[in-house]
Formats: structure tokens, C-alpha cells, sequence
């Protein structure tokens, strides 16, 4: 289904929800996003669109469902896999060592996308493994294609403030 472009309809109400959603009006979005014709629900741009919604909504619950669907739908994306673990992080049931659990398959699977060791240097982090966190953190940047991005967010993720002063040598 990702070769399938969407097309009439259905690519206009995909457009809406990211309007909706850029205007910070994510029940519109949601609205829009539920016209999108159900031959087209597991697209991985609608898949996307709705961990977005779900996501703007603090429908943690949604959102992990829809990154699963993902995952499913289009193995080859690590944008699952992240954003299953984002949503684990934060739904009432979940919790930062459930989020890095999830999480650390997929940097077997994707070794070259840094935002995956990043955010299991956050996670590591906030479960006060500060060690384990700046080895993840130096993974992040292994993989990065620009060191200095990784290093500029670090020092602004209050996640990663506990290692602030270790990054600033870098």
C-alpha cells in the first residue's frame, strides 16, 4: 500500500488534517482524518497522519495503535518503532522502561538512524542510568550524518540535563 498514492478525496482530507493540524486544531484534524475512505486507513501517510492527531490529542492509547499499524504496514520505516516507544513513554499503562524496551529492537534494525540511540539516551537518562545514557548519546552521534545537531539537541532536552556538562566538552 505505500506505492499507492492517494488520490481525489481522500489526498484533500489528508491535506486538511495537516492544516488542522499546523492551525493547532487537532478534533478538526480527527474529523477530517475519519473521512479519509476506509480502502485507504492503513496507508502510511494516513497510519502517520493519525499517530499526529492521536498524538496532539494525548490519545496515547491511538497513537500506539496507529505505530503499530505502522510498523506492520511499512517494516522497512523506523517512524513505528519511534513512535510506539513516544507513546508507550507516555500513556498511563506505560512508562520510560516500557518505552526503552520497545524501542531497543529497532536499533538492530535501523542502526543508522540516530534518533533511535538518542532517544534511548533520554530514556536512560531519565531512569537515572546516566552512564548507559552517554553511551547511547555517543551512538546518536555515530550515526548522525550532523554531530553538532545531535550535540545542539541534547543541550536543550531537559531529558539529557543530567549530562549538559559532559556534552559541553564535546
Amino acid at each position: 500500500m505505500d506505492s499507492v498514492t492517494l488520490v481525489g478525496p481522500d489526498s484533500h482530507h489528508l491535506l486538511a488534517v495537516e492544516g488542522w493540524l499546523e492551525l493547532g486544531n487537532p478534533m478538526e484534524a480527527l474529523v477530517e482524518l475519519d473521512r479519509v475512505s476506509p480502502v485507504f486507513r492503513h496507508h502510511p501517510h494516513v497510519l502517520s497522519a493519525r499517530w499526529q492527531v492521536a498524538a496532539a490529542l494525548r490519545d496515547w492509547a491511538t497513537a500506539f495503535s496507529a505505530a503499530n499499524l505502522m510498523m506492520v504496514h511499512t517494516p522497512l520505516d523506523p517512524a513505528g518503532w519511534i513512535q510506539r516507544s513516544y507513546a508507550i513513554r507516555r500513556a498511563p499503562s506505560g512508562g520510560l522502561q516500557q518505552a526503552w524496551d520497545a524501542l531497543l529492537p529497532a536499533f538492530d534494525k535501523f542502526p543508522a538512524i540516530s534518533i533511535i540511540p538518542y532517544n534511548l539516551a533520554c530514556y536512560s537518562a531519565q531512569l537515572g542510568k546516566l552512564d548507559d545514557a552517554w553511551d547511547w548519546l555517543h551512538r546518536a552521534m555515530e550515526a548522525a550524518e550532523d554531530v553538532a545537531e545531535i550535540k545542539g539537541m541534547a543541550m536543550k532536552d531537559e531529558d539529557l540535563r543530567a549530562l549538559w556538562s559532559r556534552v559541553k566538552t564535546l
